[in-house]
């Protein structure tokens, strides 16, 4: 099965601090990389995690809080200096534009490649990225100012010859991209060899929502349904409820319940309140009602599968 992973760089809230830095994230998915979000630091943490600059071509910014996108002007600096010539796509609300032009003019004269903006509607749910395997669209959140988060899905993939079968009925092998796409096989004696005797079928298309920051929304469950892992705002324990309502966060919890309610087989719980010396309290709480909970960590790598 192909690489479709993600590795953590931030997953505190609010400010950096010596324990955990602001958002970010690296998905490699068939080694091709995707970061979410840019917060302070992310590309100290990008060093640390080997994540290799060159390959990163797209950037998705959830929300203009800071904390999520204060470190994308860096990384932008910091690719020109490093020489690179392939453009940069940035994907994030339109009103980014009105504050990263400037910052590109003014910082980043003469740099040898593009940032290419691509700007979108974070109240609206809408296919931002489209390729031969994989699509990106938004998930409207729930936050004080509008806020998207990012569903990655693989696209189905054809069934897998069976080589033993295909060897033995005699298909040549110029048939075999039809055969694994539906196709029938017709012997030279006029036998009809069915599709499901000569292939294998593929796995089940991965999915990877990424839903931070946001309060609890149930709105958003009929979208993400069925997807594999879920990485959720899990800012408070339920203890602090009150004090989630009120910066529209999530507790451990609600981020458990989104994950049963959507049916995925895991759950991140990240965006750690500060005030918590140590989040195996948030685990816990998350674990009484969704078992396959596990906690972000800085530089830590978790599989989608």
């Amino acid at each position: 099965m192909e690489k479709f992973e993600t590795t953590i760089l931030g997953c505190g809230s609010a400010t950096p601090g010596l324990k955990h830095f602001t958002s970010s994230q690296v998905l490699n998915i068939r080694e091709k990389l995707f970061m979410i979000d840019c917060g302070e630091g992310t590309q100290i943490q990008m060093r640390r995690s080997k994540i290799a600059f060159g390959k990163l071509n797209h950037i998705f910014i959830s929300h203009l809080h800071g904390d999520h996108c204060f470190g994308l002007l860096g990384i932008v600096s910091s690719f020109g200096l490093l020489g690179r010539t392939s453009p940069l796509f940035v994907h994030a609300p339109a009103d980014m534009w009105k504050i990263l032009k400037p910052e590109l003019d003014f910082y980043c004269q003469g740099m040898e490649y593009h940032v290419e903006f691509c700007g979108f509607n974070p109240k609206e749910s809408s296919v931002i990225y489209d390729d031969k395997s994989l699509f990106v669209e938004t998930i409207p959140l729930k936050h004080r100012i509008p806020t998207a988060g990012f569903l990655f899905r693989e696209k189905p993939l054809p069934d897998h010859l069976d080589r033993a079968s295909a060897d033995f009925y005699g298909v040549p092998q110029w048939d075999y991209n039809r055969i694994k796409n539906g196709g029938d096989f017709v012997t030279a004696d006029g036998r009809t060899i069915p599709h499901s005797m000569l292939t294998k079928p593929a796995g089940t298309p991965r999915s990877y929502a990424y839903c931070c920051d946001t309060e609890y929304n149930p709105a958003m469950i009929e979208q993400i349904s069925g997807v594999t892992t879920i990485y959720h705002d899990c800012t408070y324990s339920k203890a602090d409820s009150e004090r989630a309502k009120k910066h529209f966060h999530s507790t451990a919890e609600e981020a458990a319940r989104t994950a049963v309610a959507a049916g995925a087989k895991s759950l991140i719980l990240g965006h750690f309140s500060a005030r918590y010396n140590n989040e195996e309290i948030l685990l816990n709480e998350a674990k009484q009602i969704f078992k396959n909970s596990y906690l972000a960590k800085e530089n830590a790598t978790f599989c989608v599968e």
